[in-house]
């Protein structure tokens, strides 16, 4: 392989260095090309190009790998809890047995939020949606605890808000479901770990103690920890290009939130449990709705089959199904929405359309299922997929910084009128 690319532009000839990265994925350097060549590359939504050097998350959708920070992803979700991905994903290796005891002490004693956050929903309105709660309790976050702002950082002020936001964001997402239920919210037990606290916080309640289904916790390690990273997509690239104006990680992430609100990004999961119920108000005839998916003539999609990135298969796919069928199988919940699912699911994996094209199953399809059989309202699905996000939106705003990257600005071509000339409103 050489290390450099010859680009000829009319009779003149550049020479642009060759990036090989440690899985051989190949790419050719244009740092510089504008000032060599007064050029500038047109790639609209950045698909072709590779706006950093990451050692977070590798992902080859080709033949369906994931790694983070080169362990497969099957090893961790069978293995490991969020935690301990968290601190991987955050600091770059897995921790020893007292690092992560120390790390587990650092959250739970930072899990409380200050209690002024309560005012803030009493002035959202009751139907407000809980990611535009969500985006906005963290970024407040950054008023509530100004260290954060100060204009030189050690690393040790890094690593207190780094730590802070952790923990606080399991306090705040249980808070949003707490309100639109109408429920008194309830605070951390230290005694917990990272993801039961969640759960107990979630579902308990203040006049007795919950006792939360070690498969129900097992379930929400593997959804958090699939959720985790997923290298440089729409949400993870927001939070890079934000911190790279120097924002505070708490803004930084919270624009990381706006943008995994999309239904084409984080919303994906939502979709697919409302595309589930609209088959149900039809009469449930999963046939019919095949045919419509298999009709190119007809707008419907199956929401959940197939990804834009696997080309193969998801390999979180996999991982999650088992966990949703132990969910299905320890609640033993009858609900005609999840059993159109299992029908849609059967089908999608014996029938050759879709095994042809690959439209599997993936994981936004098993994480809507498990999230609905575990009583979470839909539009709350999108924010549980934000708290598995948060230990890869973490690392890459510190890894960001720690490359001392410089601000993001992307170039444009310009299209636009030239030349006009300013003429009084009225004379137009």
């Amino acid at each position: 392989m050489s290390d450099t690319v010859q680009l000829k532009i009319d009779d003149k000839t550049y020479e642009l260095p060759v990036v090989k990265g440690t899985e051989d994925e190949l790419a050719i350097d244009i740092t510089k090309l504008r000032d060599l060549t007064g050029y500038v590359t047109l790639d609209i939504g950045y698909k072709n190009t590779g706006a950093t050097k990451s050692a977070i998350t590798f992902l080859d959708g080709e033949v369906g790998i994931l790694k983070y920070r080169g362990y497969p992803i099957e090893q961790l979700a069978e293995k490991s809890s969020f935690l301990e991905v968290a601190y991987l994903l955050i600091y770059g290796d897995l921790p020893t047995a007292d690092q992560i005891g120390n790390f587990q002490k650092q959250i739970n004693h930072h899990t409380l939020v200050h209690e002024d956050m309560k005012k803030f929903f009493d002035g959202f309105p009751s139907d407000s949606h809980p990611m535009g709660q969500l985006t906005t309790l963290v970024s407040s976050l950054s008023a509530f605890y100004p260290d954060s702002l100060k204009p030189i950082q050690t690393a040790q002020d890094v690593n207190n808000t780094i730590i802070k936001l952790l923990a606080k964001m399991t306090t705040i997402v249980s808070w949003i479901y707490k309100k639109s239920m109408g429920h008194p919210v309830i605070y951390p037990q230290n005694k917990y770990d990272y993801v039961t606290n969640f759960l107990h916080m979630t579902f308990g309640q203040r006049t007795e103690e919950v006792t939360i289904d070690p498969v129900i916790v097992d379930a929400m390690n593997v959804l958090l920890i699939l959720h985790a990273d997923h290298e440089q997509n729409c949400s993870t690239s927001t939070v890079r290009i934000v911190g790279s104006s120097e924002s505070n990680l708490y803004s930084s992430v919270s624009a990381g939130i706006s943008a995994l609100w999309g239904p084409l990004h984080g919303g994906a999961n939502q979709a697919v449990i409302e595309m589930l119920e609209k088959i149900k108000e039809d009469g449930g005839d999963t046939d019919k709705w095949i045919n419509k998916a298999k009709d190119k003539n007809d707008p419907f999609r199956l929401m959940g089959f197939g990804h834009r990135v696997y080309k193969n298969f998801d390999p979180r796919a996999k991982i999650i199904k088992k966990a949703c069928d132990d969910i299905l199988e320890k609640l033993g919940i009858d609900d005609e929405v999840l059993n159109i699912a299992k029908r849609l699911e059967e089908v999608a994996l014996k029938d050759p359309y879709f095994i042809e094209r690959k439209l599997y199953p993936n994981v936004d399809f098993y994480s809507g299922i498990i999230y609905r059989a575990l009583g979470f309202p839909t539009d709350m699905f999108t924010v549980l997929f934000a708290l598995g996000r948060l230990p890869g939106w973490i690392a890459q705003w510190k890894e960001m910084k720690e490359n001392k990257e410089p601000i993001g600005r992307p170039r444009q071509i310009y299209v636009g009128a030239v030349d006009r000339d300013y003429v009084p409103i009225d004379k137009r």
